[in-house]
């Protein structure tokens, strides 16, 4: 579609993989749990998007979760990362610069790092794919649920969908009545979070929606050895955030959804306590390096759709872009320190900048049948291109400060500056989508409904690239960076679905389901450039100039119940998964050579179960448990860059210069560390992960009073593939929430208190081993206690 076809739909986005009845399901899904929580009894029905067509939770043949906004409130859930312990099988892990590595069932990205690459979860607002995961961190805006689809999503959302699909459903125009709301909120660590949102209908058939919400706080955690502030704030918030959403509905055929979403942070760079710190206290680290981040986000979507009578098309654009500068303390260590650690080859490793700019845009056509008729379908086609561009400094020493300023791009080959840089990239890579899909379900009898659905997908990677280590430019005259074309792929593959669904009663439902997930191969920038030890020497363990695509073979079972006169839901599944070439991020033999491999064989089984009871009129009991086993089950010798490094040391070729002083007798010593990843554990996966829930609603006094406990537990897990002892040993953690509001009657105003992390766990959110840099192990915690009182109004 060209330039003009774009612009005449006006942006009128959603994306890949959108979902064409977001704007209808939104409404209908935030009320449901309002007037269930209200009222006490019946458990309400919450309508999900799931697999593109609206359906109630409890019938919808496949593992989702939806998290309503009212449980976002009551929980102090701002972004993605809150939502660790809420939903079966969920994790969320933060690592370096910033990524959210976001995995279901242990499946993810374990690519750190590497942007260029599709996560192994898709991320979506309103539908829309989310391209960087840098761009996850975004605040959640004026939110109505956010849908956890677990287990690969082969036919309607395709690529990047192995391990599951987060879909963000926000609030969406009405032009029945005017309404809005204001919360204002003010905490510990100087906590101020505000939100407000208006509904204005300007018509019959025209309304408008505008939300914004203001989040800050105090950092939760400090530098101490940060020259001039030994206090350096580290964890802190300064985000903002708003929408603009129109819906115009013309008639009874047509309707028109244009929306934008907006987002910025602009703070200082996220804790990560370095396992070596003498300092026994999690919350402060000594580190000397001032890191920053800043991320802006632009998002801007729509959905036509005309009713054909029988049928829907829809028609589906989206435009986004990200810009991120972030810096950070890559050693996480102050000079005396890290010089100790590495016997005096460097006393910082210090990243300057890491700037990332992504744009892309996608179309979107399909065709639906009728939702409620006994053959449903859907057919359509999906076309997507972006391009992801980064520019990184490094810096790492054993003179000066380590406090350089990043380089300008334009600076020249023979300029000062750069005989100071250990590393720097400057690549931009484009990528080519396009996909055809077509799903239906048939109710084969009263009870007994069989869906089948194929996709199609098309990738085509291609981008120019040029990197330099050791403090020489690659070039002789000009800029010191100069990218050119490098190697490109392409990935076609079919994926999937075949369910069967079986109605026992009206309130009682069991399905199979076999699913092909699929996730594309790529480009690694390094590698194609000619720094690995496959191109320089041949040898055929070294990465890759380009990594395969993966796939996924899903086998579930499960089951969705209601008993007792709808008071009680009871939702279990239990799964096997067989996984072909998991993309993992591996070292090189040759210095700086890192990039993606893929292990051939892995397995995962396990269970899950989801529970909500009203056991009376007022008091609530939720839960969710989660079971998970997965290793690896074929021969790979992969490289981890800790072992690489350690033998490079032994060898008494440590640090840049004695390796590029020794190059191929370094490079031998190196790639001699192999390690067989056979039968280690999938990382990202905890054994055992659940949580508990209890709240009491009803009136007291002149109002309504709710109060709600909360229990999670995380099991520990292995962060990385190479499951080396305590290095890739994440640790398990508990964490107890408190809630509490009363809303005056018939003012409109309420009243609430939350109290998050009750008794001040330090629980670790992550255990991250750099796999560029230095190679040093952090820790990135869970925000501390935090309590809050906000007071609010709805009209």
């Amino acid at each position: 579609m060209g330039a003009g076809g774009v612009s005449a739909l006006a942006l009128l986005a959603a994306a890949l993989p959108a979902t064409a009845w977001a704007e209808d399901a939104a409404p209908d899904a935030a009320a449901a749990p309002d007037a269930d929580a209200a009222g006490g009894g019946p458990l309400g029905e919450i309508v999900v998007s799931a697999e593109r067509t609206n359906v109630t939770l409890q019938k919808a043949s496949l593992s989702v979760t939806a998290v309503t906004d009212e449980t976002l409130k009551q929980s102090n859930i701002t972004e993605i990362t809150g939502l660790n312990g809420s939903v079966p099988g969920l994790v969320v892990a933060k690592s370096g610069g910033g990524e959210r590595n976001i995995s279901i069932r242990g499946i993810g990205s374990e690519t750190p790092e590497n942007p260029s690459t599709q996560p192994g979860v898709s991320f979506h607002v309103d539908g829309v794919y989310i391209f960087n995961s840098i761009a996850a961190n975004a605040a959640f805006i004026d939110v109505a649920q956010v849908e956890v689809l677990r287990g690969p999503q082969g036919t309607m959302y395709g690529q990047g969908s192995t391990g599951g699909t987060i879909n963000v459903v926000s609030k969406q125009p009405d032009a029945s009545a005017l309404s809005g709301s204001a919360n204002v909120g003010y905490g510990n660590y100087d906590l101020f979070k505000a939100d407000a949102a208006i509904n204005v209908p300007i018509t019959d058939t025209l309304a408008i929606r505008a939300a914004g919400q203001r989040l800050r706080h105090d950092g939760y955690a400090k530098a101490t050895d940060v020259a001039g502030n030994p206090d350096y704030e580290l964890d802190d918030a300064d985000e903002w955030g708003g929408k603009v959403a129109v819906k115009w509905t013309p008639g009874d055929r047509v309707s028109v959804l244009l929306s934008t979403i907006q987002y910025k942070g602009d703070q200082n760079a996220t804790a990560q306590k370095n396992v070596l710190d003498p300092n026994p206290d999690p919350r402060e680290l000594t580190q000397d390096f001032p890191g920053k981040t800043y991320i802006r986000t632009q998002l801007y979507y729509g959905v036509v759709r005309f009713d054909l009578g029988g049928a829907t098309f829809s028609s589906i654009t989206s435009y986004q872009k990200l810009h991120s500068d972030l810096s950070w303390d890559g050693d996480g260590l102050n000079r005396a320190l890290f010089s100790e650690v590495t016997g005096g080859v460097a006393s910082y490793d210090h990243i300057a900048t890491w700037q990332q700019a992504t744009s892309s845009w996608t179309q979107e056509y399909n065709i639906a049948s009728n939702p409620d008729a006994a053959f449903r379908w859907i057919v359509g086609g999906v076309y997507l291109h972006s391009r992801n561009q980064n520019y990184i400094n490094e810096y790492r020493a054993n003179t000066g400060d380590g406090l350089d300023p990043a380089l300008a791009t334009s600076t020249p080959y023979n300029a000062p500056g750069v005989s100071a840089i250990t590393y720097a990239e400057l690549s931009a890579i484009t990528r080519e989508a396009y996909a055809g899909y077509a799903q239906a379900s048939l109710e084969a009898t009263d009870q007994l409904t069989v869906t089948a659905g194929i996709r199609y997908n098309h990738d085509k990677y291609s981008g120019v690239s040029d990197s330099m280590s050791g403090g020489t430019s690659p070039n002789a005259s000009g800029a010191y960076l100069q990218p050119m074309p490098t190697l490109g792929t392409s990935t076609g593959r079919l994926t999937g679905k075949f369910a069967l669904d079986y109605q026992l009663t009206p309130d009682n439902m069991v399905y199979a389901s076999y699913t092909r997930g699929f996730k594309p191969g790529g480009i690694n920038s390094a590698a194609a450039s000619g720094n690995s030890s496959f191109l320089v020497f041949g040898w055929d363990t070294g990465v890759k100039p380009t990594y395969k695509p993966e796939t996924l073979d899903s086998i579930e079972i499960g089951s969705k119940n209601r008993f007792f006169g709808d008071s009680l839901q009871i939702n279990a599944s239990a799964f096997y998964y067989f996984y072909k070439d998991l993309q993992f991020l591996e070292e090189d033999a040759v210095l700086f050579g890192e990039g993606i491999s893929n292990a051939p064989r892995a397995e995962v089984y396990g269970a899950e179960l989801e529970m909500d009871w009203h056991a009376t009129q007022h008091l609530r009991f939720e839960g969710s448990l989660s079971l998970l086993h997965g290793t690896f089950t074929r021969d790979y010798y992969a490289l981890n860059a800790t072992s690489a490094d350690a033998a490079q040391a032994a060898a008494g070729y440590a640090g840049v210069g004695g390796f590029f002083g020794n190059f191929y007798a370094a490079s031998l010593v190196r790639e001699a560390a192999r390690e067989n990843i056979n039968g280690n554990r999938i990382p990202k996966m905890p054994s055992v992960q659940g949580s508990a829930a209890v709240s009491w609603t009803g009136d007291v006094g002149p109002g309504e009073l709710t109060a709600r406990a909360q229990y999670i537990y995380r099991g520990k897990f292995e962060s990385r593939v190479f499951n080396t002892p305590v290095q890739d040993d994440t640790p398990d953690y508990s964490q107890v929430n408190l809630f509490a509001s009363y809303a005056i009657a018939d003012t409109g105003i309420s009243l609430s208190a939350t109290v998050t992390n009750l008794f001040d766990k330090n629980g670790i959110n992550s255990r991250f081993t750099d796999p560029y840099g230095s190679g040093q192990v952090s820790d990135t915690y869970i925000a501390p206690r935090q309590a809050i009182v906000s007071v609010g109004y709805r009209f």
